[in-house]
């Protein structure tokens, strides 16, 4: 059976729960639910801190997890990323007082206060730079005012909480994050991770895609595929009606209004756009 560790609270909760649930796979009923069993789909799912899923998946206990590849990198745990999610995009950066600093160097005997340790220790380890860091749980933008840090490191989505208590991020990004299913180093991927993996890839392109259908002439058969080629090759049908033909293809969700237009100009009727739920590709 398939154990499977997924976020309880936080920023990453929700999607990844929304993300599992398109897959086919069972979701709680109760935010107090700490476990559940899937029989359809033989999995178990644990929901716990996103910090410790990496752990957990690094030392066996859990097969795969679902967490933000900050806190895979600030874990340290035998783990490692098999497929980025698409959610939870945020970037990992140092922030200050307006023009206190301007590049990590500048970092050189400072004070950082941080709940990244071990993300934040291996980066300035790498630049060369020792500074103090400063290992806070929790929310890290007030200590600058309160005397504990000279600089911060936050994951950083908008910059909005940092520009609402003063301060504005300078330097390189340390690390780039999102969501990601995770195993253990060296794992080998049994069956129900495969499916897993196939079904996540299926909800995720099925995002990004919808259905084209349309009927045009025959003799503009090829002006219509060179606008939908779709991913293999557009289904073509002829239609009862002579010199007309049916076609389907996949085509990007963005942009698919611009992709109707440009049918719409060449003859094209009947031009409909519809949802993908799910695929395999």
């Amino acid at each position: 059976m398939l154990r499977l560790a997924v976020p309880n609270k936080g920023a990453l909760t929700e999607a990844a729960q929304t993300i599992l649930k398109e897959a086919g796979y069972r979701s709680r009923k109760d935010s107090k639910e700490l476990v559940v069993v899937d029989p359809d789909n033989s999995c178990e799912l644990f929901f716990l801190r996103p910090r410790d899923i990496a752990v957990y998946v690094g030392e066996g206990t859990l097969d795969v997890g679902i967490t933000g590849l900050d806190m895979l990198f600030d874990s340290g745990a035998p783990a490692e990323e098999i497929m980025p999610l698409g959610f939870g995009v945020s970037t990992f950066r140092f922030a200050a007082g307006s023009g206190t600093f301007s590049s990590v160097k500048d970092l050189e005997g400072m004070r950082i206060a941080t709940s990244y340790a071990g993300l934040l220790g291996k980066y300035l380890a790498d630049m060369g730079v020792e500074a103090r860091v400063i290992k806070l749980d929790g929310a890290v933008e007030t200590a600058i005012r309160l005397g504990v840090a000279d600089a911060v490191a936050d994951v950083v989505e908008t910059g909005t909480t940092l520009r609402n208590v003063g301060l504005e991020v300078f330097g390189e990004p340390i690390a780039h994050s999102q969501a990601a299913l995770i195993k253990q180093v060296g794992a080998e991927e049994t069956n129900g991770v495969q499916q897993l993996i196939r079904r996540l890839q299926g909800v995720l392109v099925a995002r990004d895609y919808v259905m084209i259908d349309y009927d045009i002439r025959a003799e503009r058969i090829d002006e219509a595929i060179a606008i939908t080629p779709g991913m293999e090759g557009p289904t073509v049908s002829p239609l009862h009606r002579e010199g007309w033909v049916a076609v389907r293809a996949m085509v990007p969700r963005k942009g698919h209004q611009q992709i109707m237009d440009e049918l719409w100009e060449i003859g094209a009727k009947a031009v409909l756009a519809t949802a993908i739920f799910a695929c395999r590709v």
